[in-house]
């Protein structure tokens, strides 16, 4: 079986003493696809050269985390553009999106940014991965507004209720990414994905971050995104084997194509 993560910052300086060694784990397991987020232009080089040792295998994204907006957004927002437009493979926009968790002080920076970004997306035909904490109405209305025949994209870390996620899924191009916390016991996601289909769900790991039980709390591997697969087999009662298929297939029908600027 063959398992593609398609949400893992592999690049993370948490990965410094031993990354090949756990990129390498990660293969073994039949975990040989990973797409890699970008968080700002400080990450940009590290993931580039993740992508450089294994470029069959890690392939990368381009976007601007909204945990990294803050007041000098538009010099960041360059940055990343020229990045995109550096000659090299992106397969999406991302990660992007509203993070209002943490700090409420450039919210209106945030939606300008992701705003931004989705409409690079569309420009260069990629898709989007979104990231939403605590700000799922002000992601949701931007959606609406923003959503056409041309946007596509996962819902990443999705923990949302079963009606967020059917007004997710109402945009028919997007997927919702399942990680770790699908395993945490009273999080309340199993009973919400309980009601969906394998259709409408793509697996990520968040590695370093959300690593699953029964390796809660520990540093996250790409390697882990069996125990999410085996806990999904679980809750949908469908073979692990369909469950990589499957997965695989939504994963590849969001990351169709990649973005290359021509010379």
């Amino acid at each position: 079986m063959q398992f593609t993560d398609t949400h893992s910052h592999i690049y993370s300086e948490q990965f410094d003493s031993d990354q090949d060694e756990m990129i390498q784990r990660a293969f073994d397991s039949g975990v040989d696809r990973i797409y890699m987020p970008n968080i700002d232009s400080g990450s940009i080089e590290a993931m580039k050269k993740v992508q450089q040792k294994y470029p069959d295998h890690c392939l990368m994204m381009m976007g601007l985390h909204p945990c990294s907006v803050g007041a000098n957004v538009q010099e960041e927002l360059e940055k990343i553009k020229n990045a995109l437009e550096d000659g090299d493979s992106y397969f999406a926009i991302g990660e992007i999106g509203i993070d209002l968790y943490w700090d409420k002080t450039f919210i209106k920076e945030q939606e300008m940014a992701f705003r931004t970004q989705i409409n690079w997306a569309k420009e260069r035909d990629l898709p989007i991965v979104i990231h939403c904490r605590e700000a799922f109405d002000e992601i949701l209305k931007i959606l609406d507004e923003e959503n056409d025949d041309t946007l596509r994209g996962i819902f990443h870390c999705f923990t949302g209720s079963i009606d967020q996620a059917k007004h997710i899924l109402s945009y028919e191009n997007f997927k919702l990414g399942i990680g770790g916390v699908l395993t945490f016991k009273n999080a309340g996601l199993d009973r919400v994905v309980s009601q969906l289909s394998i259709s409408d769900l793509v697996l990520e790991t968040d590695s370093p971050y959300l690593a699953p039980v029964p390796y809660r709390g520990k540093r996250n591997e790409s390697v882990y995104l069996i125990e999410i697969a085996s806990k999904l087999s679980s809750i949908l009662n469908l073979p692990m084997e369909e469950i990589a298929q499957i997965s695989n297939e939504n994963a590849q029908a969001i990351f169709s194509k990649s973005y290359k600027k021509q010379a």
